[in-house]
């Protein structure tokens, strides 16, 4: 069984929505495109790739998926891009035809039921990089082990968020907890079940 981690890069306020560029995503008219750059320093960068791992495959909503598309082939070598272009790519989408970014493959109408299929397989593990679609339901389905969240100190006021008011009560267990030098947090929580009840 492969395990499954949540990547994301979030707001003190639980926005993800466009952390890497001005033009990344724009949907809402969301104008503060880019707002997690200036907190990467190396110990996030290597948080990142201590949470990847040398080889891991994707899983990815439809959105994010073409973002990582537009981006990461043309990429200077790194060895976050060299992960990323050699992973499987395994979509959320309507649309399978088009995915030209490879290897990929759909996770086809039953988006659960698709990760299912692609956990229970032999293979490295899954990455999920922050998807306000995907996330919940990975989470609701029991299907993330972990989530690691890079949190930023700043307060978006809107944009997509990680965790929607439809999502289901759940509980986290923190695994580890480490300080950047640009005040970023990276917590990294694995997944306990739902919410239990103090009554």
């Amino acid at each position: 069984m492969r395990k499954i981690k949540i990547i994301a890069n979030i707001s003190l306020d639980g926005v993800i929505q466009a952390p890497g560029g001005a033009d990344e995503d724009r949907d809402g008219n969301f104008a503060h495109g880019g707002w997690s750059m200036r907190y990467f320093d190396p110990a996030i960068l290597d948080a990142i790739l201590a949470a990847q791992g040398t080889r891991f495959d994707l899983l990815l909503g439809r959105r994010t998926y073409d973002i990582f598309a537009g981006y990461w082939p043309k990429a200077e070598k790194s060895p976050i891009a060299d992960g990323l272009n050699a992973a499987t790519k395994y979509v959320a989408t309507r649309r399978p035809d088009s995915l030209g970014w490879g290897p990929v493959e759909d996770l086809g109408a039953d988006i659960a039921n698709g990760v299912r299929a692609v956990k229970s397989k032999d293979g490295p593990e899954l990455i999920v990089w922050g998807s306000s679609t995907l996330t919940p339901v990975l989470l609701a389905q029991g299907l993330a082990d972990e989530v690691l969240l890079l949190v930023c100190p700043v307060l978006l006021g809107r944009g997509k968020r990680l965790f929607s008011d439809s999502s289901d009560a759940r509980e986290l267990a923190l695994v580890s907890t480490k300080a950047s030098s640009t005040g970023a947090l990276m917590n990294t929580y694995r997944q306990v079940g739902s919410l239990r009840s103090e009554s």
